[in-house]
């Protein structure tokens, strides 16, 4: 689903972009594996935020993830005169030792036992979906924060909307809808902008 890049105050705290596409990740699992984006690709999103910015009358101030493909975007827009902070906590999900590899050499077992019990299962002893959820949750910041970051951290924070509309209250750590493959959020395209609370 496409989301406007106008925003309504009233219902979004965030702008949140997914990062572009990287270089050579097809059939990878790229969690918090650095990989390179095409610069072509970066500033072209960083002209997007500046834009977006400009119209809505937004502060020059991006948050991104320490990762290359996000935090490259981010440096294009400081080297422009915005201010620039990188937070671990807009990181991908960590996939521990599947990170790097392709998702057909992991060994079916371990993608079943990740299936069953999606919430709590650590996929390649790295990081739960509940852990990313959590972490996500507990980013907070104040005012309308520009952000860019990784389709699972826009998943995440979409859930934890969906989770609160459902239950009237804060979802983390125990919310009252089900966590599970059905009900977490489809991923955004590369490039893309959600607004988030």
């Amino acid at each position: 689903m496409r989301w406007p890049d106008r925003m309504d105050s009233s219902t979004a705290n965030i702008l949140a972009w997914r990062h572009p596409l990287p270089q050579h990740v097809e059939g990878r699992c790229t969690g918090h594996t650095d990989v390179r984006v095409d610069p072509r690709r970066t500033r072209r999103l960083a002209r997007r935020i500046e834009r977006v910015a400009r119209a809505q009358g937004l502060p020059k101030h991006v948050w991104t993830s320490p990762l290359q493909r996000c935090a490259d975007v981010g440096r294009w827009l400081k080297s422009w005169g915005w201010v620039h902070r990188i937070d671990a906590q807009l990181i991908e999900m960590n996939f521990g030792a599947w990170e790097g590899g392709q998702w057909s050499a992991i060994p079916r077992a371990e993608i079943d036992a990740w299936a069953q019990d999606f919430e709590h299962y650590a996929a390649g002893g790295g990081e739960s979906v509940r852990m990313l959820v959590e972490r996500v949750a507990a980013w907070n910041p104040s005012g309308i924060a520009l952000v860019v970051t990784h389709a699972g951290w826009m998943r995440a924070r979409r859930w934890n909307e969906m989770a609160r509309t459902a239950s009237g209250v804060a979802p983390a750590p125990a919310a009252t809808l089900l966590l599970s493959a059905q009900t977490f959020p489809a991923s955004p395209v590369y490039g893309e902008l959600w607004h988030l609370r």
